[in-house]
C-alpha cells in the first residue's frame, strides 16, 4: 500500500466524505488506472482514473445491469468521466469448478432478458472505444455493420490493421450470412467476459466488472468468453442445461464471433491481434 496522491485524495473525500489513507494497484488497469483504496476507519473502495474519459458511461452500464438483471456488479459510489468510485468486492479465486457453474447460471439468466431489436438505447463503450448500438431488426446486419465493419475501420484508421486485412474483412462481411444464423430473439449481454472482468470468491462469482452491454445474439458472449480461455467445459455443460446451444457453434460460429473482440484488441494494441484477425479470415475463405 502507498499514500494516495493529493488530487485523488481530495476528489475521494469530496465524493464519499472520508479521507483515503492508502492505495494499492489492482489488476485490469491497461486502459484506466485501478486502485484499491483504504479509507479512514478501514472501509475499502475501488477508484478508477482515466485520462481518456468514458468512466461515466461505465457507471451507467453497471447501473443498467443492476436495474435490468440479477447479475452481480459492484455498486457505483461516484462517477464522472475521469473518476469512478466503486464498491470493493472481494475476488482472487479462479473461475473453475462450482464457480464455472455459477457463472453459467448467471449469464444464462442475463441472456434470457430480451428486447424487440438488436442494439441498445444508446451507444456504449468497450474499453475506451465507442460501440454504436442503433436499434436493428436483423442480427446479421447489426453484426456486420455495427461490429465488424465499424471496428475494422477504426483499427485500420489507427494504423493497426493492415489495409489488405481490412479489404479481406470487407469481402468476408459481404457473405457473413453464410456463417451465422438469425437468433430467435435478442439477448442482453455483458459484452466483455474475460478473466479480468470476473471476480470469484469461495466457489461463487462475486461480481462482473467493466461491461460493454447491448442486445445481441447470446452466442457472441459465449465466443468472447472462450477467446482467452475464460469459459471452459464446466461452464458450457451447465449453460446448456439452461439454454441449449445450436449445432455449429463450436465448429464455426464461435471463431466467427471472436472476430469482434479481436478487432477491438487490434484497434487498441495492433500487433498479434491483427494477425489473428487475418488468420480467422483466411480459415473461412
Amino acid at each position: 500500500m502507498s499514500r494516495v496522491d493529493q488530487a485523488l485524495a481530495s476528489a475521494i473525500e469530496a465524493a464519499v466524505g472520508k479521507r483515503p489513507r492508502e492505495a494499492a494497484p489492482l489488476s485490469g488497469g491497461c486502459i484506466a488506472e485501478v486502485l484499491k483504496i483504504e479509507l479512514e476507519g478501514g472501509d475499502l473502495l475501488v477508484a478508477k482514473r482515466s485520462r481518456d474519459g468514458g468512466l461515466a458511461e461505465e457507471a451507467r452500464m453497471l447501473a443498467d445491469l443492476r436495474r435490468l438483471s440479477e447479475l452481480p456488479v459492484p455498486a457505483v459510489l461516484h462517477a464522472s468521466d475521469d473518476l469512478l468510485l466503486l464498491e470493493y468486492v472481494e475476488g482472487g479465486d479462479r473461475l473453475a469448478g462450482p464457480a464455472e457453474a455459477h457463472a453459467a447460471d448467471l449469464l444464462a439468466a442475463l441472456h434470457d432478458i430480451t428486447a424487440p431489436q438488436f442494439g441498445y438505447e444508446r451507444d456504449t463503450l468497450i474499453g475506451p472505444l465507442r460501440q454504436p448500438n442503433p436499434w436493428t431488426g436483423n442480427w446479421r446486419d447489426f453484426f456486420r455493420d455495427q461490429r465488424l465493419l465499424y471496428m475494422g475501420e477504426l483499427a485500420r484508421d489507427a494504423g493497426r490493421l493492415p489495409p489488405a486485412t481490412h479489404r479481406r474483412l470487407e469481402t468476408f462481411c459481404g457473405r457473413v450470412e453464410r456463417y451465422i444464423d438469425e437468433p430467435a430473439r435478442p439477448s442482453l449481454i455483458h459484452g466483455d467476459v474475460w478473466d479480468g472482468n470476473v471476480l470469484v470468491r469461495g466457489g461463487r462469482v462475486s461480481a462482473f466488472l467493466d461491461p460493454a452491454v447491448y442486445y445481441a445474439d447470446a452466442e457472441i458472449e459465449l465466443a468472447f468468453g472462450t477467446l482467452f480461455g475464460t469459459l471452459g467445459r464446466g461452464f458450457f455443460d451447465r449453460y446448456q442445461e439452461h439454454r441449449p446451444i445450436a449445432p455449429g457453434f463450436f465448429e464455426i460460429r464461435r471463431e466467427i464471433y471472436t472476430l469482434y473482440p479481436l478487432l477491438v484488441h487490434a484497434a487498441l494494441f495492433g500487433g498479434g491481434y491483427a494477425a489473428s484477425v487475418e488468420a480467422v479470415l483466411a480459415r473461412h475463405g
